[in-house]
């Protein structure tokens, strides 16, 4: 134990002694103040949390109700299309005779020009909730006699069903189709059609008549987007226009697992179609944003491996928490758990701490024991295995120096010599004897016979000298030419 005092002389006279106890025991007293201090740090936080959620029925029950907007499978609706200005995340953007322009604002699906032109855009992922809107915006703007329409779908296999199609070359599919062109010669309208993937559309004769729902809406050229809502719960099918009702089925049930998508086609005097936004929202809180809560649910699984902690409260919906008793109950089991998850995690820390310390006492103990043993093995170890492999290769030189030495001195080399020696002696006598008669047989062989050349050179002058004669005996008995 140590006593540190501290000496203050006040006015009087008066002299405060101060001690400071570091034991053991006063530090673990520090440290249950600590515990202390937290605790009521948490009740505070607890009773400012409990204040602030207090919110009537009405209040919880238009929370539950809220829309959330499903970001796969929308665009459009937070400014910019595309963050990189080549695809939409989460969809997938195809063309016939053209690609589709992919701008900052909006989606051309067909251009103004040239005619005959089809595009389409399907998302790539379905919605899984059975309640769903979706508020989109359109524009169609061309020449005065042009033509074409735009194709809200709600399928079951998405673009491999659909592709670039209308609603008049699309074969089977199964789901919705909204379509808005320019039927009833009304200056445009829009329809809704329904299958179940046994007919065919395109083959049929009168595709027209299948239509469930209609209202009529000029839509081209009004210089502005076109706003279309489309909801689906339990209430029916619901579409809406520019904030007007369009047509209203409550026979109508879509259900999840299906794909949002849109097509246009254009005609050979051809409309231009737009896409300025595409958002499907959804009034179910709890399955916004599937994969992020499951991911937290197993976060929260894996602490429950801590040990001695309490089992991990599960989560609860907003809706389910009505009333002030309920909301009391839930916050005190929560925070509950968290003042054993704290006591707990002290309780681990000051395990560690102590393991760690008994662990470094160990390390340090076997440190000092053996520097004396480790400087001696040291300076010992050249004189030993240091020269281990120098003293092998040694021994290797050796043997292979004995090994020569036997083969040269058991071997009798004698007859080898004297058969080399009598081997150039025979050489060098032949060359002695024998080369000079040869060289003068050679040359007295191969060396040309002069009387011959002599009798050749002869008959030669003999011939010219005959030669000569008959020329001149010729000459002089041929007749003569006077003039």
């Amino acid at each position: 134990m140590e006593n540190f005092a501290l000496n203050a002389t006040h006015k009087g006279g008066l002299t405060i002694s101060h001690y400071l106890d570091c034991s053991p025991n006063v530090v673990s007293v520090f440290k249950e103040v600590n515990k202390l201090v937290l605790v009521v740090t948490i009740g505070l936080v607890s009773v400012s949390l409990l204040r602030t959620f207090r919110p009537s029925t009405s209040r919880a029950s238009a929370s539950a109700q809220a829309s959330y907007v499903i970001e796969g499978l929308s665009f459009g609706h937070k400014g910019a299309i595309s963050p990189n200005g080549r695809a939409v995340p989460g969809w997938h953007l195809s063309g016939e005779n053209h690609t589709p322009q992919l701008l900052s604002d909006r989606i051309i699906l067909t251009p103004p020009a040239p005619g005959g032109t089809r595009g389409a855009i399907f998302a790539d992922n379905p919605i899984t909730q059975p309640e769903w809107v979706v508020e989109t915006e359109f524009r169609a703007s061309g020449q005065e006699r042009g033509s074409g329409n735009i194709n809200f779908w709600f399928v079951d296999t998405g673009r491999s069903a659909v592709g670039q199609s209308s609603i008049y070359t699309v074969g089977k599919f199964d789901g919705l189709a909204l379509v808005v062109d320019q039927y009833g010669s009304r200056g445009g309208s829009i329809r809704g059609f329904l299958n179940d993937g046994s007919a065919n559309f395109k083959d049929h004769h009168n595709v027209d008549s299948l239509a469930f729902g209609h209202c009529d809406y000029a839509y081209r050229n009004l210089g502005r987007p076109s706003k279309l809502r489309i909801e689906n719960g339990p209430h029916g099918l619901r579409v809406d226009i520019d904030g007007t009702s369009c047509f209203h089925s409550e026979k109508v049930n879509l259900p999840p697992g299906y794909f949002f998508g849109v097509s246009a086609a254009a005609s050979e005097n051809p409309d231009s179609f737009e896409v300025y936004k595409f958002a499907a929202s959804t009034t179910n809180s709890i399955t916004r944003e599937e994969p992020n809560s499951e991911a937290k649910r197993q976060h929260l699984e894996k602490l429950d491996k801590f040990p001695g902690s309490p089992e991990v409260l599960p989560d609860a919906d907003a809706s389910t928490i009505l009333d002030q008793t309920h909301q009391f109950a839930d916050l005190h089991n929560r925070l509950q758990a968290m003042n054993h998850q704290f006591t707990n995690m002290f309780a681990e820390f000051e395990r560690l701490s102590r393991q760690l310390n008994d662990r470094h006492a160990e390390l340090m103990a076997k440190v000092a024991g053996s520097n004396a043993g480790d400087s001696s093995d040291k300076s010992q170890q050249p004189t030993g295995e240091a020269l281990l492999p120098l003293s092998r290769r040694v021994e290797n030189i050796e043997r292979i120096v004995l090994a020569i030495q036997r083969d040269v001195e058991g071997k009798d080399y004698r007859e080898h010599l004297t058969n080399l020696q009598q081997s150039i002696e025979g050489v060098r006598g032949g060359l002695t004897e024998h080369l000079p008669e040869t060289i003068s047989h050679m040359i007295s062989t191969a060396a040309p016979k002069m009387g011959m050349f002599i009798f050749v050179v002869i008959a030669f002058q003999v011939m010219l000298a005959g030669a000569y004669v008959i020329y001149k005996r010729r000459r002089a008995n041929a007749p003569k030419k006077y003039l």
